[in-house]
């Protein structure tokens, strides 16, 4: 199979999603444990709605004023890590999502290994969800990642 006979179905894998009434604190330890760049957020239908990256997670435990005058920083060690943790508390991940949390970028069964990495270059994600829309409704097949299309293309390099 060339690089041009690759389809973003047969791309398409198994990635850990998360609802958006999911708990912002197990979305973080979803993240972490699986060590991801982002989780895909689905909407209530199990359709793409967001992309939540890891480092949006990061900036929701990372207090304000600590922002803006980052020499903060340095006076607040790893033990106190569990008090920057409690900005996750009872919050969800509608909570995360914020105007610069982008949509997720989705691509058709069909489309080429090369329309897939154009499409992650121009937004910039480090995952695509490729999403079936057929008449009786559209339905997400899994999702390419930035590491996986890699490992495709350069495996079909010269």
């Amino acid at each position: 199979m060339t690089g041009a006979d690759v389809r973003a179905q047969d791309l398409a894998v198994e990635y850990e999603t998360v609802g958006i009434g999911t708990d912002a604190t197990e979305a973080a330890r979803l993240m972490a444990r699986h060590k991801l760049p982002a989780l895909l957020v689905l909407d209530e239908q199990g359709l793409p709605k967001a992309v939540l990256p890891a480092s949006q997670m990061v900036k929701m435990l990372v207090p304000q004023y600590v922002v803006e005058d980052p020499a903060l920083a340095a006076v607040v060690d790893e033990r106190h890590a569990d008090l920057l943790c409690r900005a996750l508390a009872d919050r969800t991940v509608r909570d995360c999502l914020t105007d610069s949390v982008p949509a997720p970028a989705t691509a058709a069964p069909d489309d080429t290994a090369l329309e897939v990495a154009a499409l992650m270059a121009r937004v910039r994600s480090p995952l695509v969800a490729v999403v079936d829309e057929r008449e009786n409704g559209a339905r997400l097949l899994g999702v390419i990642t930035a590491a996986h299309l890699l490992e495709r293309l350069l495996a079909v390099a010269p």
